[in-house]
């Protein structure tokens, strides 16, 4: 409904057929809820001919007024599922953004804001371990809005670090991990970072352009196969595991070349690199985790774990 006013507001006239389209819902769901709102004390009229559509009465304004370019730019990242990131500074703008909705809508809706506030809450933070650190995200958006060059500092795996300067062309989230998108300088192509691994951003003064025949959901869909492809060709050390459902948030950060599911219980193939990394990793979470392959890190966890077993067994208070 809030999409509805947005929308009416913004264009001033909007046929239902349009809103449906816009909103990916139906035109008797668009009815429906203009007759709420209309319940709710906002004037909306409907109109026909072909210049008609569904209309704010003449001199009313529902604050749309009081909402700056950032505001409406938070509100639609947070629409199509792209979650602000805890104490940043789009988390703020949002907070604002909704904070001047409420202020200017009838007290019947007034009451609904309050009602989702105290029944629904999102928590993003995992069961195990700390929150992912984003703590240049703001900078990120900012060059990603404004099309500003960037020098970063990015940090592997392996814990060493290298400095670029770079073109950001977008950011995808997927799930809980924030993704870089952009042109690299010193590679002369297109690149995905990580962006916990940014660990500092610098924004410089050059400004740049994207080329129209750039699409960023077709860059991403590409990169994901050819991740995929990268991990089926070389494999380092493959390790078969199974896994509860409900445990599998446990696995993230690792390199899943393959996922069968069955009931409760998945079975899982990830390029664990090597050996030593592979058993360090799986004793780490090897109450959750069942090593099915290879034999030879399954026989050392096994062997390790009565290891563990004889000591507490042995063990005399």
């Amino acid at each position: 409904m809030i999409s509805i006013l947005l929308l009416v507001e913004s264009r001033g006239s909007i046929k239902a057929k349009e809103l449906a389209e816009d909103l990916e819902i139906s035109v008797r769901t668009i009815y429906r809820d203009i007759n709420i709102l209309c319940e709710a004390g906002i004037p909306l009229r409907t109109t026909t001919g072909p210049k008609g559509g569904i209309q704010l009465m003449d001199g009313y304004s529902t604050g749309l007024k009081n909402l700056h370019a950032d505001d409406f730019i938070h509100l639609y990242l947070s629409g199509i599922g792209i979650q602000p990131i805890q104490e940043s500074n789009m988390s703020v703008q949002l907070n604002n953004a909704l904070l001047k909705l409420k202020k200017n809508v009838p007290e019947e809706l007034v009451n609904t804001f309050d009602t989702i506030r105290n029944r629904f809450y999102f928590d993003g933070s995992p069961w195990w371990g700390n929150n992912t650190q984003l703590s240049n995200i703001d900078i990120l958006l900012l060059s990603v809005f404004k099309s500003n060059m960037l020098t970063i500092t990015y940090q592997k795996v392996n814990g060493s670090s290298f400095v670029r300067k770079i073109y950001p062309y977008g950011i995808v989230v997927k799930q809980i991990d924030w993704y870089l998108v952009a042109y690299c300088d010193s590679s002369k192509e297109i690149r995905t970072f990580k962006c916990e691994r940014i660990v500092k951003a610098e924004i410089l003064n050059d400004n740049f352009n994207i080329s129209d025949r750039f699409s960023l959901i077709d860059y991403w869909d590409r990169s994901k196969q050819h991740f995929f492809q990268k991990c089926a060709d070389n494999e380092q050390y493959p390790v078969q595991i199974k896994i509860q459902k409900k445990h599998v948030q446990l696995l993230s950060g690792f390199e899943v070349i393959r996922m069968d599911e069955e009931g409760t219980e998945l079975t899982i193939t990830a390029n664990l690199y090597s050996y030593d990394h592979a058993l360090k990793v799986i004793l780490e979470k090897v109450v959750y985790i069942e090593v099915i392959q290879p034999i030879e890190l399954r026989v050392a966890i096994e062997r390790t774990l009565n290891e563990m077993l004889q000591k507490y067994r042995e063990f005399q208070p």
